[in-house]
């Protein structure tokens, strides 16, 4: 696992001990950030279910003004702080030990994100509750975009919460994974 692009492209990067992770692999991740390269440099991004911190720390490297981490397990905090560490992020980064309901409810910002990413467990299922949080709390900027990371067999987004639309579904095929991109619907008042 390493940084694939920009300013710390090849600094390798390590994943929690002992969790049973399923890092998003280079080509992947490739894949995603050519799709959200035009609105990374500059962006606020928010990193979901964090893991390593591999997806906010390529946004960083790749021109995000700020990244903000968000995970509850302790392995996983241990391993974004060496990562950002690793990087050089520590100024541009904010880590968030706690859990991802307890985080949207009451974190305190200036400005909403440009980005948010989440990968939470695939066997939770629970992104629409997630989603409906993010927008209640007002998490996300006007122009925004949520990107969530799950299995192929997850169709949570045929049905969103009111006030989001999608705007694009990535499937990878064999790796049983996908990407789905939603926006703001700008059809909502």
């Amino acid at each position: 696992m390493r940084v694939i692009a920009g300013s710390k492209r090849s600094i390798p990067l390590v994943a929690p001990e002992g969790l049973v992770a399923r890092p998003t692999s280079d080509r992947i991740k490739e894949t995603l950030f050519n799709i959200l390269n035009p609105i990374i440099p500059g962006a606020l991004f928010l990193d979901l279910f964090s893991g390593s911190g591999q997806i906010g720390i390529e946004a960083l490297s790749r021109g995000a003004k700020r990244a903000v981490f968000v995970d509850s397990d302790r392995r996983s905090i241990s391993a974004i702080k060496e990562n950002i560490k690793k990087t050089d992020f520590l100024e541009c980064s904010e880590i968030q030990n706690r859990s991802v309901s307890s985080f949207i409810a009451t974190y305190s910002f200036k400005e909403p994100f440009d980005i948010i990413f989440m990968d939470p467990p695939y066997d939770m299922r629970e992104e629409n509750i997630i989603l409906e949080d993010i927008l209640k709390h007002d998490l996300l900027s006007k122009d925004g975009l949520i990107v969530s990371e799950c299995a192929s067999d997850n169709r949570f987004y045929e049905k969103l919460p009111k006030g989001l639309c999608l705007k694009r579904v990535k499937d990878y095929g064999k790796s049983n994974n996908c990407h789905i991109f939603m926006e703001r619907d700008q059809n909502e008042k």
